[in-house]
């Protein structure tokens, strides 16, 4: 059961973040930095000199948001084919004149590690993004391409993600797919320490937007919808973090082609407040008799306020979902700049999972039932 009086209590918190999760989303800011510094002293600035037919990035688990930014990012400005991969084998036509990016936390992921293996056996320049000394590294050294070592190694893939994502926002910009370079990124940082701040523990709930998202999306069954250039982004990354870190099941969308499966879900048992089996209104009827009362649905909406953004779309959405009974928890960021928007709105939706995790008494960083799939493969 969710408790929000948890929330507030910072011992409370503590004895159940046994991996130090909160602070690891604090120290976004600080990832950014580190990663471009580390960028750096890698070489990436080799990809200057190379013009890639095509591009893939090989990302999987909680490193795949990476791949997702990426192809947001780079698709307004591509001129090549661009392409996500989280699973090999690597697309067909992936050989010499391509540049493929694998990025794994770890190093060790298998999915990682078996794409750029096989990006190297077809002579395609490999750029790595994993932990120092790794299995990924060495197949990138062997390749005689570029690694970027992680300097987050006890942090989870799901906290680390901006940590991933600077080097290959920098990849993007070094071979002219985007704009997104060492100074876009820094601000990236500056956006990220400010959610930190207004996130931290010590802030009340009343007051802490992470907490009262949370509060909100408690005991209910949420549906993420973004909108703008990476709407389909912030609201995949959301979701999975509601689901994987918050433990609850969560369905997502992006405007303008999610509209019509969201709004048909306000039509449906979980619509209309109580979500109750039967919709019936019946005070003396028996939950054990009658059936589990279900959660009702939650709209979270992940807004683009930005000049020229399609406002009329978005507030016929939030319109019918009110006048359904369907809750509302607007998300708003104040950036104009779209990849500032991602980051305040992946920033929010982080610290709102984790503190959805800690309110329901749950450690945020493990599932015993992930912990079962580890032996098939690695998350």
């Amino acid at each position: 059961m969710f408790d929000e009086a948890r929330l507030d209590d910072e011992d409370a918190i503590a004895a159940l973040d046994h991996s130090l999760t909160l602070r690891a989303l604090a120290g976004a800011g600080a990832q950014v930095r580190i990663a471009l510094r580390a960028a750096e002293e890698a070489g990436l600035e080799r990809l200057r000199d190379i013009e890639p037919r095509g591009v893939v990035v090989a990302a999987a688990g909680g490193s795949a948001a990476v791949a997702d930014i990426f192809v947001a990012a780079a698709r307004p400005g591509a001129a090549l084919p661009v392409q996500s991969c989280t699973s090999g084998p690597l697309p067909g036509w992936v050989g010499a004149l391509d540049l493929v990016i694998a990025v794994s936390q770890s190093g060790r992921a298998a999915g990682a590690l078996s794409m750029a293996a096989e990006a190297a056996r077809r002579g395609a320049f490999l750029v790595t993004i994993g932990a120092a000394d790794s299995p990924l590294a060495e197949v990138s050294a062997r390749a005689r391409g570029v690694h970027v070592p992680i300097a987050v190694p006890d942090t989870s893939s799901r906290t680390s993600v901006w940590a991933q994502t600077t080097p290959a926002l920098l990849a993007a910009d070094a071979i002219g797919l985007s704009s997104v370079g060492r100074a876009s990124l820094l601000t990236v940082a500056d956006v990220l320490d400010d959610c930190a701040t207004a996130c931290r523990p010590s802030s009340e709930s009343f007051v802490n937007p992470a907490k009262v998202l949370a509060t909100e999306v408690a005991e209910s069954t949420p549906i993420v919808l973004g909108e703008g250039p990476f709407g389909s982004v912030t609201a995949r990354r959301a979701a999975s973090m509601f689901g994987r870190t918050g433990r609850v099941p969560v369905a997502f969308g992006a405007l303008p082609d999610g509209a019509s499966q969201i709004v048909a879900c306000f039509d449906g048992p979980l619509a209309g407040g109580e979500g109750r089996r039967g919709d019936t209104d019946d005070i003396f009827a028996d939950p054990f008799l009658d059936g589990p009362t279900r959660p009702p649905l939650r709209l979270i909406m992940l807004r683009d306020t930005s000049e020229g953004a399609d406002r009329h779309l978005t507030d016929t959405v939030v319109s019918v979902a009110e006048d359904a009974g369907v809750r509302v928890s607007l998300v708003e960021a104040p950036a104009t700049d779209p990849v500032l928007r991602l980051a305040h709105h992946v920033a929010l939706t982080d610290f709102a999972a984790t503190y959805l995790a800690l309110g329901q008494g749950y450690d945020p960083s493990t599932s015993p039932h992930v912990r079962l799939l580890r032996g098939a493969r690695e998350l």
